[in-house]
């Protein structure tokens, strides 16, 4: 292929490229599972766009001297002569290839509601724990950690919520017990497979750049010895600020608290404590000859970076998922009030539904070719009961262009007079009435501000206490001579001495 025809080439590939990427963010799917096949399908049209950018690059900057080469050609010569040229090899290929069938550039990179191979590809980079990148799946690394060498020993719910606390006053293990290979594994385990998880449900931001922000932040926290849990100076973890009482007493050596300062004092002649002040005094000579040493590290203090470096991005990437593991709590929790055969008839409505919704595309495409023309819709407006915009004319007579907004509701924009009329008996409004002390919901329809709906119920309760009748008077007494009154006229009389 001649240069210039590569470079023009190039540069309409990546036009349809553009497009392709246009056409797939331009509807957002309702189903986990397609919302990730469509960002994935748009992580290899953006790869491939990179790809051709480079190629293209390379053209322009022409190190070899072809291109020029050939423009000089072209502009030089007889442009007839190197046209018909173009057409004798044009000919001779299809001589030699007759049955070859020339590419649809059109249909290459158009989306295919019913692509298997995307389909199935997304299916796989899942099991079945992870529901599509909606749940986090810690099984193995549980286990692994239930098999370190004094750990303390929770259920899977609790993993779920400590995993990322690794100081000893935490529930994390102590300085010592993290030094052995089979924790730096684990470490190393978990933190790769968030690495990955991450990776799969957002194919479209750049983790590799989110994961080098963790590790810079790491460096200097590192320089300034501000890890928790690792500087040269046990004392320093901050372990000791994060007490459970006032009365407790934390060791610095055994990097353990004690309900008492008795208990604490006792403890200091154990062999325990004994051998923990000596590793730990031990360090810090080790520590203190490094600084002194012009820069010389040793390989245990390597190792504790290492380690702690796999801690710190553990947490970093945690924090920024914490939304799936919330998530992972919820479904835990509630798999766990469910039956074998729950769970199993669960799972068989899920993969039935994701069956028939793409069964449904499949046979929409095949009946109506018209299906593959997108609705245009500058105007946001509602679909009707066909799936297309109604009218604009419609959507005017029903007020549905009004925004009307209940403060109530946290400013909620409502949108028609219809909804707006409704939302009143719907379970938001009535919750924000509740959240304002107000129990008797009927009497504030209409009323969208907290002011008014404050003070309409402070004017309630006041009249309220005005009507209520007082029980004092309920009870009648009579005295000696059968006079009959209330009881607070009885007790006041009889206390001034007059019955």
């Amino acid at each position: 292929m001649l240069v210039l025809e590569e470079q023009r080439y190039i540069q309409e590939d990546l036009e349809r490229l553009e497009q392709a990427i246009a056409d797939r963010v331009r509807d957002e799917p309702k189903h986990i599972r397609d919302r990730l096949k469509r960002d994935h399908e748009v992580a290899q049209l953006l790869d491939q766009i990179q790809s051709q950018s480079k190629a293209l690059l390379a053209i322009y900057k022409d190190e070899n001297g072809s291109r020029a080469t050939e423009i000089q050609q072209i502009g030089g010569g007889d442009p007839f002569e190197a046209f018909y040229k173009q057409v004798e090899d044009i000919r001779a290929h299809h001589a030699r290839y007759p049955n070859e069938q020339a590419e649809n550039s059109e249909q290459r990179y158009r989306s295919r509601p019913g692509d298997s191979e995307m389909a199935s590809t997304v299916d796989n980079i899942f099991t079945g724990e992870e529901s599509y990148g909606r749940f986090f799946d810690l099984n193995s690394a549980y286990n692994s950690y239930l098999n370190l060498p004094n750990v303390k020993r929770s259920n899977y719910l609790q993993y779920l919520e400590n995993f990322d606390h690794f100081t000893p006053g935490q529930g994390g293990l102590k300085r010592a017990d993290k030094m052995t290979d089979q924790y730096f594994s684990y470490v190393g385990a978990l933190a790769d497979y968030l690495e990955r998880f991450m990776r799969r449900t957002r194919p479209l931001e750049d983790v590799d750049k989110t994961l080098s922000s963790f590790d810079d932040d790491f460096e200097a926290e590192w320089q300034k010895n501000e890890v928790e849990g690792w500087q040269n100076d046990a004392s320093a973890s901050g372990s000791a600020n994060k007490l459970s009482s006032p009365d407790a007493k934390w060791c610095d050596d055994c990097e353990k608290e004690f309900k008492n300062e008795n208990v604490y004092n006792n403890h200091l002649t154990g062999r325990k404590h004994i051998k923990a002040a000596e590793q730990r005094k031990a360090r810090q000579d080790e520590s203190g000859g490094e600084s002194s040493g012009a820069g010389n590290v040793s390989a245990t203090r390597l190792k504790e970076r290492a380690i702690a470096q796999r801690e710190h991005r553990v947490k970093r990437l945690a924090s920024a998922m914490s939304t799936e593991r919330s998530d992972t709590r919820v479904n835990v929790e509630r798999k766990q009030g469910m039956t074998e055969r729950e769970r199993q008839q669960e799972l068989d409505n899920l993969f039935n539904a994701t069956e028939q919704t793409h069964q449904t595309t499949g046979d929409g495409d095949d009946d109506d070719n018209d299906d593959d023309d997108k609705i245009y819709n500058p105007l946001k407006l509602p679909p009707g009961w066909d799936g297309k915009p109604i009218p604009y004319w419609l959507y005017r007579l029903h007020g549905l262009g009004v925004e009307l907004t209940c403060e109530i509701c946290g400013n909620y924009v409502y949108m028609g007079r219809r909804s707006f009329d409704k939302h009143f008996n719907e379970a938001r409004h009535i919750y924000g009435l509740k959240c304002l002390g107000i129990t008797n919901t009927a009497l504030f329809r209409d009323i969208t501000g907290i002011d008014e709906a404050l003070k309409l119920w402070e004017k309630i309760q006041k009249t309220e206490k005005k009507a209520k009748v007082d029980e004092g008077s309920l009870v009648q007494m009579e005295d000696g001579e059968g006079n009959v009154m209330p009881e607070k006229v009885y007790y006041d009389l009889q206390k001034q001495g007059l019955l």
